[in-house]
């Protein structure tokens, strides 16, 4: 930076090629030579009231008696501001960086320095229950775009001085702002090194939410259809997973955090799990495991049953199905096909129309897919009936949705060109795949394989928390080595 204020502020202006939500506020300190300063900030930013509050009117009324040009600025910076936030700023680039961040830049002339001001007013969204996550019993709050307000969220829940954020920025371009979120007695410094190795070594020229992240920090799974890193808005699941011994990795302008090391089995837990009675909750995720079944093998069975091997369905219903397909011009699985395409446009219609149209897309839906084509006989009922089961029990696991859906298409297509052995051999190379997949050195599919006895106590059934506790206490003693995520 220059001594000369006025060759900053030009600077600055030049770096933002003059742009209209940049603004200079020139202010003349009272003192014997009256020292020209500048606020800069950026518009829609900075809370006005707060800055008239803790930065205009201390400067003004502020007494600069027997203080040197030279001093100034610490002068200021140690007796003059009320804000709580003051942090040196020492090159253009940190200026554009903070004032784009909702902060308050002050510079004096003869000062080739800044100070940056915590004053940041930027209009949010409200904490409020997340939508893609919802539970009956637990907490109602989500994660929200602010990053600060975020990480604040996690510091409520856990009141230990443990706890550490460190911030990190991505986005050659968007210079977008990150916490690294963990508790330092319980995470492995491997995994830790390992993903600030690869935040650091990311691409990207902008970062606009989570998923901009994921590919950079997975490992070697570009084949496998199930990502191993955990994404989440619930504040509390982040809270549980970070006292396991995760991580969690915060993004500013997205709800949606990263934690890593993730497992498959996490995919069927949820919150209402741990509010419940074991009993219920070890229903409910025994459910979960067969209605994930039943939305990828269901349809790829019945069209591989119904060209190959119609001799394994009982006598009274391959006479219906017979009957069926004898009706409809269109093989069993190019029927499939279509009324599982149909099915996805209807779903992303619903999902992209403005919400007074919903009802419309139901009630065209249930026209087009419903009663009307099947008297039409352009499909058969047990076909639509088979497709209409695989896609409700896709959504008993919203998380896997996007993975059973590409699953579920490519066991149809096995099916319909081998049959039953399309399907088993489908179903070994991916089981393969699955089981050779790891999520920052961790195996993807533990504790089903490498099979560990102790360590399923939360996978299928769901132990009380009387065993869990006991559990959690020992993983904790284990203060961060490797032998946690052998344990967990």
């Amino acid at each position: 930076m220059f001594s000369s204020l006025k060759e900053n502020i030009n600077q600055l202006k030049a770096m933002v090629n003059n742009s209209a939500d940049f603004t200079v506020r020139e202010i003349t300190l009272p003192d014997e030579r009256n020292t020209q300063a500048a606020l800069i900030t950026t518009e829609g930013m900075c809370d006005k009231e707060g800055i008239a509050i803790t930065i205009i009117t201390p400067l003004i009324n502020a007494s600069y008696e027997n203080i040197k040009r030279k001093n100034i600025f610490d002068h200021i910076k140690a007796s003059v501001l009320s804000a709580s936030e003051v942090v040196d700023v020492e090159d253009f680039s940190q200026v554009m960086t903070f004032s784009m961040s909702g902060f308050a830049v002050l510079a004096i002339d003869g000062s080739d320095k800044m100070m940056a001001i915590g004053i940041q007013g930027f209009s949010f969204r409200s904490v409020s229950s997340p939508e893609t996550e919802v539970i009956q019993r637990g907490p109602r709050e989500g994660f929200v775009e602010p990053l600060r307000i975020n990480m604040t969220l996690i510091r409520r829940r856990i009141k230990n001085p443990d706890l550490v954020f460190e911030n990190i920025q991505a986005g050659d371009i968007s210079k977008t702002q990150m916490c690294i979120c963990y508790l330092k007695n319980s995470v492995s410094e491997n995994i830790l090194n390992e993903l600030r190795k690869r935040l650091k070594q990311t691409t990207l020229q902008t970062v606009m939410g989570a998923g901009y992240l994921v590919p950079f920090l997975e490992e070697n799974n570009k084949r496998s259809l199930f990502s191993a890193i955990g994404v989440t808005e619930r504040p509390d699941t982040v809270c549980g997973k970070i006292t396991e011994g995760r991580i969690a990795v915060l993004i500013d302008g997205t709800p949606s955090v990263l934690v890593v090391p993730h497992l498959f089995i996490e995919k069927f837990q949820s919150v209402d799990d741990y509010s419940n009675r074991p009993f219920y909750a070890s229903f409910t995720r025994i459910l979960k495991y067969i209605s994930f079944i039943i939305a990828i093998y269901l349809p790829g069975l019945y069209t591989a049953f119904a060209a190959y091997h119609p001799e394994y369905f009982p006598t009274q219903l391959l006479q219906n199905i017979i009957s069926s397909v004898s009706k409809t011009p269109l093989p069993v699985g190019l029927e499939v096909f279509l009324i599982l395409f149909i099915y996805e446009v209807m779903r992303e219609a619903g999902l992209r129309i403005p919400r007074p149209l919903g009802h419309a897309v139901s009630i065209v839906g249930a026209l087009v897919i419903g009663e009307a084509a099947v008297n039409a006989g352009i499909i058969g009922s047990p076909t639509l009936m088979v497709v209409a089961i695989a896609a409700i029990c896709s959504y008993v696991v919203p998380d896997l949705y996007p993975a059973i859906t590409v699953a579920r298409l490519l066991l149809i297509l096995a099916g319909t060109v081998l049959g039953l052995w399309g399907i088993v051999i489908f179903s070994c190379f991916y089981l393969i795949v699955m089981c050779s997949n790891t999520s920052f050195g961790v195996p993807y599919m533990s504790p089903i394989t490498p099979f560990s006895k102790k360590n399923m106590r939360d996978v299928f059934i769901r132990s009380d928390w009387k065993k869990l506790s006991k559990f959690t206490q020992k993983v904790q003693n284990l203060k961060g080595s490797k032998e946690i995520y052998d344990e967990s």
